[in-house]
């Protein structure tokens, strides 16, 4: 069980990804700084406890329209061999120290708890609550094979619209970096798709909105 402590994090979360978003291939703003703002997410439990896995929303209000960017997030205590090119930063958090903290695609642990999720063996929690489910977060798994643990290095491809992970010959699981509302607040597994996760999010009008966070195909 993750425990959210109420501390301080300096720089936050915010300001490391104000500075790394604008390199991503998915990035839609233009040259100038994003105006970020967390808009929403939930959290996955490493069962050995030691990692923090995260996937926040975050909404960037600088261009002409909003815009919502999935970012899956891993915090841990050390640095993850081999991971360098994935290092979103490093920050002080006001209990646990030094966390380095990762895109989280490039995260073995992260991908293996996402798989547990699509599989319906784990529980999504709420983002800012300790022990707290999220049951807004779905999930399906139409495969009949069991989805394996991740290997100890992913291997991510990242497009203008996504990430995608091989995470099994022939099977891919596609990370949605752009998230656009669903039409009339429904987000369910794609046609084309042996599983998926919806999640929801706060729009800056203060509405909600929902949308196919993640997929799996083959």
């Amino acid at each position: 069980m993750a425990i959210i402590h109420r501390t301080t994090l300096t720089p936050t979360k915010l300001e490391l990804l104000t500075a790394w978003l604008p390199g991503r291939p998915w990035y839609r703003g233009g040259a100038g700084e994003p105006r970020l703002a967390r808009a929403g997410g939930f959290r996955l439990d490493d069962p050995a406890g030691e990692v923090g896995v995260e996937f926040m929303v975050a909404t960037d209000t600088a261009g002409p329209g909003p815009v919502h960017y999935l970012v899956p997030l891993t915090y841990r205590g050390a640095p993850l061999d081999g991971a360098e090119h994935a290092l979103i930063g490093t920050t002080e958090h006001g209990v646990l120290g030094t966390r380095w903290v990762y895109d989280g695609c490039h995260d073995p642990v992260l991908v293996t708890e996402l798989l547990a999720l699509f599989e319906g063996r784990a529980q999504a929690q709420a983002q800012s609550l300790t022990d707290t489910p999220d049951h807004e977060i779905t999930r399906s798994y139409a495969g009949s094979a069991p989805l394996s643990p991740a290997s100890a290095a992913p291997s991510v491809e990242d497009d203008k619209d996504a990430s995608g992970i091989a995470v099994a010959p022939g099977l891919t699981l596609r990370l949605h970096r752009v998230l656009r509302p669903a039409p009339d607040a429904v987000a369910d597994r794609p046609e084309d798709a042996l599983g998926h996760v919806s999640g929801h999010w706060e729009l800056p009008d203060g509405s909600r909105a929902r949308a196919v966070f993640a997929v799996l195909h083959d």
